[in-house]
C-alpha cells in the first residue's frame, strides 16, 4: 500500500511528462530507489539486496510501467500502477534486459530515453547489461534528462512536508529522553544503541542513519562510529539522526554537555544559533544556497563538513548544497537543513541541524526548536 493517495503521484507523473516534452524525451527511464518509489509509492527494505535491478519506464503520455523482478509483484500490485511486467530474477543470462528494451521500444516511439545523471545520481543495474540495452535499443537513445527527475523531486507536496515533519517530531520526542540513557560513565556505543530503540519507541520506522560525536570542547568528527569509551564530566555529546517515518527522512542533531558545560562550549553553543538564526532570517523563495551558506560562514567560519546544510526528503541528504558556490535559488516546497558547525579554540567542533520548509512568505520550521541554552546531562 502507498503512503499517499493516487492523485499525489498522478500529479507527479503529469509534471514529469511537461518536462519530458519539453526536453524532447519519450520516456524516463529509472532505476534508483528514490525515483522509483517518488512514482509509484513502492515502499520496501528489499532495496538493502543488490541482487536484483528493479526498472521503472514513465512513458510521455499515460502511467509508468513497472518492470521489475516477480519477488516484488504483490507489493508493486498494492500501488496505482497496473502494468507490470516480471521476469525471474536472478536471471545469469538475462536479468530483465530483454523486457526492459521490448518495453522502452514499445514506450517510447521515436523520442529520446531520459535518465538522471546529474549529481547524486546512480545507475542501479550491471554495467555490463546496460550497454547492452544501449546496443539493442536500435534508433532508440538513452540520454540525460537534464535534471527534470531532480527538479520534481525538490519540491515537496503538502502531504510530503507532513511526513517530514512527523519524522522529525518523532526524532525530537527521542531527542527529549536522552537523559534517560546518557550520563557520565555510560559508553557512547551503548548511548548510540539506546538511542536508535528510543527513535523505533517513539514512531520511527527504521533508523538508517546516526552519527554523533564526544569529547571535551567538542568532538573530532561528526561520522565516526561509536567507541565503547566512557561519557565523561565536561564532554560535550552530539547525536546526528535520520530516522525514516513513511519512507521520508528526519535530519537534525541536538548537543548535551556532560556534567558541566565548559565557557567554550556555551559560547560555541550561542554561536551555533546565532547562525541558524542569520540564515533563516533571509531563508525564503528567491535566495540562494550560497547567500544561506555566507549568512552563516560570517558569524561561525566554514566549518569542516564542506557544507552548511542541504536538501531533505526521501533520502537523508538530496539536492542543493549550502555552499558559496552553489546558486540554486530556494522554491515554495523545498525542505532543507541549516548546519552551521564552529571550531572551538584549543578544542574540537561544535554542529547544529534543523530542518526547514520553504514557503511562500519565508520558511517553516519542521524540526522542534532548539534550546536556547545548551543542556546539561548531570
Amino acid at each position: 500500500m502507498s503512503v499517499f493517495l493516487e492523485d499525489e503521484y498522478k500529479a507527479r507523473v503529469i509534471r514529469a511528462q511537461k518536462g519530458m516534452a519539453e526536453r524532447g524525451l519519450g520516456a524516463l527511464l529509472l532505476t534508483t530507489e528514490a525515483e522509483i518509489r517518488y512514482f509509484t509509492g513502492f515502499l520496501t527494505r528489499f532495496w538493502e539486496s543488490p541482487s536484483r535491478p528493479w526498472f521503472l519506464v514513465v512513458p510521455s503520455r499515460g502511467k509508468p510501467v513497472a518492470v521489475i523482478p516477480s519477488i516484488g509483484a504483490a507489493l508493486m500490485g498494492k500501488t496505482w500502477l497496473d502494468d507490470i511486467r516480471t521476469w525471474s530474477s536472478p536471471d545469469l543470462t538475462d536479468d530483465g534486459v530483454s523486457l526492459l528494451r521490448d518495453c522502452l521500444q514499445e514506450v517510447a516511439g521515436p523520442g529520446l530515453i531520459g535518465m538522471p545523471m546529474g549529481r547524486e545520481s546512480t545507475l542501479r543495474m550491471p554495467l555490463t547489461d546496460y550497454d547492452l540495452l544501449e546496443a539493442e535499443l536500435g534508433t532508440l537513445s538513452i540520454v540525460s534528462d537534464g535534471g527534470l527527475t531532480a527538479e520534481l523531486r525538490a519540491i515537496k507536496s503538502e502531504a510530503e512536508i507532513a511526513c517530514i515533519r512527523e519524522a522529525c517530531a518523532i526524532a525530537g520526542r527521542a531527542f527529549h529522553r536522552v537523559p534517560e540513557i546518557a550520563r557520565p560513565g555510560v559508553p557512547l556505543a551503548q548511548v548510540f544503541r539506546r538511542f536508535q530503540m528510543l527513535c523505533l519507541e517513539e514512531g520511527a520506522d527504521w533508523v538508517p542513519y546516526l552519527a554523533g560525536g564526544v569529547g571535551p570542547l567538542g568532538y573530532d568528527d561528526v561520522i565516526s562510529p561509536a567507541s565503547e569509551a566512557p561519557l565523561q564530566a565536561g564532554d560535550v555529546l552530539m547525536l546526528d539522526t535520520g530516522l525514516v517515518r513513511q519512507g521520508y527522512f528526519s535530519d537534525f542533531d541536538r548537543n548535551w554537555a556532560i556534567g558541566h558545560a565548559a565557557p567554550e562550549a556555551l559560547s560555541a553553543w550561542r554561536q551555533l544559533l546565532e547562525a541558524t538564526e542569520a540564515a533563516r532570517a533571509i531563508a525564503r523563495p528567491g535566495t540562494t544556497a550560497s547567500e544561506l551558506y555566507h549568512a552563516m560562514h560570517a558569524i561561525v567560519g566554514g566549518g569542516e563538513a564542506g557544507r552548511l546544510g542541504h536538501g531533505l526528503g526521501m533520502q537523508l541528504t538530496e539536492g542543493l548544497s549550502l555552499i558559496a558556490a552553489d546558486q540554486t535559488e530556494l522554491r515554495p516546497g523545498m525542505v532543507i537543513t541549516l548546519e552551521p558547525g564552529i571550531t572551538l579554540p584549543g578544542g574540537g567542533i561544535m554542529v547544529h541541524e534543523d530542518v526547514f520548509a520553504i514557503t511562500e512568505a519565508g520558511c517553516d520550521q519542521l524540526s522542534p526548536p532548539a534550546p536556547p541554552d545548551l543542556p546539561v546531562l548531570a
